[in-house]
């Protein structure tokens, strides 16, 4: 179960390792430093590692675990900060007192569970029930706003069978809780368990995705919807917003966990990130959000193989979650620091490059993240469904969306929300450009829209975005002839872009009033510019003027309502602005044609 190694090349290491597996788990030198399995030939291993290798000599020992790389799934996961392989940092910190990560720190020493920790579990089944693979043995209250569902899980061995004996009351996480007689045997069943983090959970069906994950941002919600176990991408140059957006998702997304993945950004900007993320409360609690979060971090100055293993890390934990019967949010920042880690680890290990030196097999390991998002029908003996929704950022050099990992994230995903570094320096927030992005989720979302806010929510957002599309090619006719080269109608179109944009598409992420915006806020919204377009339109075949309809004192309060109505009120204040708008503009019409 052990060997040498031969020679290191920064994170990678070739050992003489008979026997080895591809991605197994393995210690590295004297110091035991985490490592994976990437390739094999013969008896000898290439091996990432997971911890800065200085100082390591060939000769020194590299021992197998005989397992793969997995994450620890039970009570206690919540609320906790954990590198790329999930060792807890703030445990690890307390340890050594340190700034940085001190090296061969395993799992004895720092395990990501508090296996001393202590949870009441009340059981859901009774002893003589049966029981598959998936189903929910019991619960324990981990925190005040997630009940922790221990699930018999479904790991090789555990097969369906009859509940022989289960717990009640006061026990640790490493207890057995449960024992299952299957047909090969008893089955002690514990709250926790290991699941390697490469490998996608199983499910029964996938499901269409009809709901959508309301996010209360407007530009995506009624633009560019998500649904929930949707995949998004948010690309964007440096200091285009892409934290400040998915910081805004964490906070408001309707999702009950939340798996943030930190992978690669700049250590003071990922730990003002941190700070910021250990602030936050619940906004429909009041309460910490860190209750219901898990935080995977791994900065651009901690080891670069690590990097690669987080986002699968943050992957597993999500779909545990999932299984519960949750809607999780797993997002991670960015994909382009975890592609750059996998094609440093690939040159050194000698795979052939492709595309500006990314590996040829870039665009599967993508698939094989975003692929790990869906609503699904859960395994197990009773119908349960849960969902994974992924979102992450991409961080393209130069903001070139042609690059590779960009081009090829484009193939994985539902809903696409460039960054517009123009609109960002101009203040528009979010700055997703109108333009440019787009979702595959619009269609089936419609339904829910239709039937729970408004039946004309696809109709109107469809003609706002054929309006955007028309005044950007208007403003090209402005800028070589002027306003005056336009019809009335087109001044018309001109104006209500600009409602659109400063009355719906813009945002303020830190006004209470203005975000969240519910979708019955938005559906509203929505409605009242609609209706200064379309009885606008009737008011210039009237003969009205397009500056009249403009100068309208309802029309200039118009892009101030999303600041100034609450969303409990929008119903009683927006019905009667759009009422007074109506009138005002027939009294316009009424008076032309007299």
């Amino acid at each position: 179960m052990s060997g040498r190694i031969e020679y290191i090349s920064g994170p990678v290491v070739k050992a003489d390792l008979p026997g080895a597996r591809l991605y197994e788990l393995v210690f590295v030198g004297e110091l035991k430093l985490f490592g994976e399995v990437v390739r094999i030939q013969g008896d000898k291993a290439f091996i990432q590692v997971y911890e800065d290798t200085t100082g390591i000599k060939p000769g020194e020992p590299v021992v197998r675990s005989g397992e793969p790389l997995s994450a620890w799934l039970g009570p206690g996961i919540l609320g906790r900060i954990y590198d790329g392989v999930q060792r807890p940092l703030k445990v690890i910190f307390e340890m050594t007192n340190t700034p940085f990560v001190a090296r061969g720190i395993g799992y004895d020493r720092a395990p990501p569970l508090d296996l001393k920790a202590e949870y009441d579990f009340k059981p859901l089944v009774k002893a003589g029930e049966e029981v598959q693979p998936g189903d929910v043995l019991g619960a324990v209250q981990e925190t005040s706003l997630i009940e922790h569902r221990i699930m018999y899980p479904p790991l090789p061995g555990n097969g369906p069978g009859v509940v022989e004996w289960i717990a009640e009351g006061k026990y640790k996480v490493d207890d057995v809780i449960a024992r299952i007689r299957t047909k090969s045997g008893v089955v002690e069943v514990k709250m926790w368990h290991k699941w390697p983090v490469r490998r996608p959970r199983p499910f029964r069906e996938k499901l269409p995705p009809v709901e959508p994950l309301i996010t209360g941002v407007r530009t995506i919600d009624t633009m560019f919807p998500i649904a929930k176990g949707g995949a998004a991408a948010i690309p964007g140059p440096f200091g285009s917003g892409k934290t400040v957006t998915i910081r805004t998702l964490f906070l408001y997304a309707q999702s009950r966990v939340i798996v943030p993945v930190l992978c690669g950004e700049r250590g003071n900007e990922a730990a003002d990130a941190l700070q910021g993320l250990l602030k936050l409360k619940d906004p429909y609690t009041g309460k910490s959000l860190l209750e219901r979060t898990t935080i995977i971090v791994n900065t651009s100055n901690m080891p670069v193989a690590a990097r690669e293993a987080s986002i699968y890390t943050g992957a597993a934990i999500g779909e545990y979650f999932r299984d519960m019967g949750y809607d999780v949010l797993v997002s991670a920042d960015s994909t382009s620091r975890w592609a750059e880690a996998m094609r440093e680890v690939a040159l050194r290990i000698g795979e052939m490059p492709s595309e500006e030196g990314y590996p040829a097999y870039l665009p599967t390991r993508l698939a094989e993240f975003y692929e790990r998002a869906g609503r699904v029908v859960l395994i197990g003996s009773k119908e349960r469904v849960g969902s994974l929704t992924i979102a992450a950022s991409v961080s393209p050099p130069g903001g070139d969306f042609t690059e590779p990992v960009t081009s090829n994230t484009l193939r994985f995903i539902g809903a696409f929300w460039p960054l517009s570094p123009r609109l960002a320096y101009s203040r528009h927030y979010p700055a997703i450009d109108w333009l440019m992005g787009f979702s595959r989720y619009v269609e089936t979302v419609q339904e829910w829209w239709a039937k729970n806010v408004d039946p004309d929510w696809r109709r109107i957002r469809d003609v706002f975005q054929s309006i955007l599309s028309r005044e950007a090619e208007l403003q090209e006719v402005v800028r070589i002839l002027g306003t005056e080269a336009l019809s009335e109608q087109e001044k018309h179109i001109l104006n209500t872009a600009f409602l659109i944009r400063e009355g719906f598409l813009k945002q303020d992420a830190f006004n209470p009033i203005d975000t969240p915006s519910m979708p019955k806020k938005q559906a509203l919204l929505m409605r009242a510019i609609y209706t200064y377009y379309e009885a606008g339109m009737k008011a210039i075949e009237a003969g009205v003027p397009a500056s009249a309809l403009r100068e309208l004192e309802l029309v200039k309060r118009l892009p101030r309502l999303r600041m100034e109505i609450k969303n409990d009120d929008v119903e009683k204040e927006l019905g009667k602005f759009i009422e007074s708008l109506k009138a005002e503009i027939d009294a316009l019409i009424a008076k032309a044609k007299s």
